[in-house]
């Protein structure tokens, strides 16, 4: 931590180009439910609860990200985390990862309302484009493969359900 001469604390600038890039994403902010479906392997449609919990964290420098979807029994059927960032020094932003025993790093393209991001898969593309209007969240998944038409395997439209102090909220205090 840097201290400033009379004891006040100084922001790096790097935090804070961070911070600011990230206030862009503030739209994603909340508690969000509805319902999502996907293609399973055998081709049948499989509809479930889903919910998302998002937030900021290390003063705004990181959206942090836990879903889970839930089938009709109240069981969980999928868990996923992940982080975005965003690095200054490339002014690239970044999801990092981990869902149903699989990690990564994947670029993260936000734009005014939505946001893309893509996991490459050999010669095929795993692109997910989400669209948030207000308190409505809409996202899908299309496997796409070079000279063909993207195939939709996701989707899921959710709606805020309220907000959040998560993940920063009920930090250990130092006494």
């Amino acid at each position: 931590m840097l201290l400033h001469s009379k004891g006040d604390r100084i922001r790096p600038p790097l935090i804070k180009a961070q911070r600011e890039a990230m206030a862009r994403l503030s739209m994603m902010d909340g508690v969000w439910r509805g319902q999502a479906w996907t293609i399973l392997p055998s081709g049948e449609k499989h509809t479930i609860t889903q919910t998302e919990r998002i937030g900021p964290f290390l003063d705004g420098s990181v959206k942090v990200i836990e879903g889970r979807g839930y089938e009709a029994d109240g069981k969980v059927t999928f868990n996923a985390f992940g982080t975005i960032s965003y690095n200054s020094a490339t002014s690239v932003y970044t999801m990092h990862s981990y869902a149903q025993g699989n990690v990564g790093d994947f670029v993260f393209t936000p734009t005014t309302d939505r946001y893309v991001w893509e996991i490459p898969a050999g010669p095929m593309t795993i692109r997910y484009t989400a669209v948030i209007k207000g308190d409505a969240l809409r996202e899908v998944g299309d496997r796409i493969m070079p000279g063909k038409d993207p195939i939709r395997f996701f989707e899921m439209n959710l709606k805020r359900v309220g907000d959040t102090t998560w993940p920063a909220a009920g930090a250990i205090s130092p006494r």
